[in-house]
């Protein structure tokens, strides 16, 4: 059976909505809108806030985040559209260029916590999470990786999903801090903490829903899926044939 026809047999399977795709860049957009306007400063020389003097002594990591960052996010939500999953083209094209960006964002990530002067806002329980949660989407795109390489299909799926999700937590990030901006004001230390936790593990959350939710749907199905060799280059990073997300 060849790989599109293992996409088209289970229709059900593979239905997703067609606003997700959307929801999904509209979540990117503040981190990534943040992080054109940070690209902005650092070409300018400028550092509107003493944390900002980081960056434009060695400008070159965040610059490359910001990059990768941004274009794995963007990118990755269109792989949750079933009109784009149907085009061979498509997923040979994204496949080859989110996982080079995914890897670059998490390593770039750890990086800059490791090597960068934290915030003073942020502590150490954000550096922590910044660790754990950007050693995890490191994991998480080897893991993805090595099951493409062994057409694993349905594993490789499920850990881009759960990479996509961390590095979507700046997103979320947003959504968590807003209300406390509007009721509280500028969190302290300790509410910077659970915060910013909490966008990574609401990510987590949905992402191992979506996951088993896939699996239940498909776990009558067979397991291995025989494709031919021009069908194996290139597949996509998240296939929501196996997967459904949330």
């Amino acid at each position: 059976m060849r790989y599109a026809d293992a996409i088209a047999a289970k229709p059900d399977a593979r239905r997703i909505k067609a606003w997700l795709p959307l929801a999904l860049v509209a979540l990117s957009i503040v981190p990534v809108a943040a992080g054109i306007g940070r690209l902005n400063l650092v070409a300018a020389g400028k550092a509107p806030t003493p944390e900002e003097i980081r960056f434009l002594i060695s400008p070159a990591p965040v610059v490359i985040h910001i990059l990768a960052a941004s274009i794995f996010s963007i990118l990755g939500a269109f792989q949750f559209s079933s009109q784009l999953r149907g085009r061979s083209s498509w997923h040979r094209f994204a496949g080859w260029l989110l996982i080079p960006c995914g890897l670059t964002t998490a390593l770039s990530a750890l990086w800059m916590t490791l090597v960068y002067p934290s915030a003073a806002i942020d502590g150490a329980a954000v550096y922590l999470l910044r660790l754990v949660f950007g050693g995890a989407m490191v994991v998480s795109m080897v893991m993805a990786i090595a099951a493409i390489g062994r057409r694993d299909f349905r594993s490789h799926a499920a850990w881009m999903i759960r990479a996509y999700a961390i590095a979507l937590g700046a997103g979320t990030q947003v959504l968590t801090h807003l209300p406390w901006f509007l009721l509280i004001g500028a969190p302290d230390v300790a509410a910077r903490a659970w915060l910013m936790g909490a966008g990574w593990v609401i990510n987590v959350v949905a992402a191992e829903w979506a996951i088993g939710r896939g699996n239940s749907s498909t776990h009558q199905a067979p397991k291995t899926v025989h494709v031919s060799a021009e069908d194996s280059l290139g597949d996509p990073p998240i296939e929501p044939n196996e997967l459904q997300a949330p």
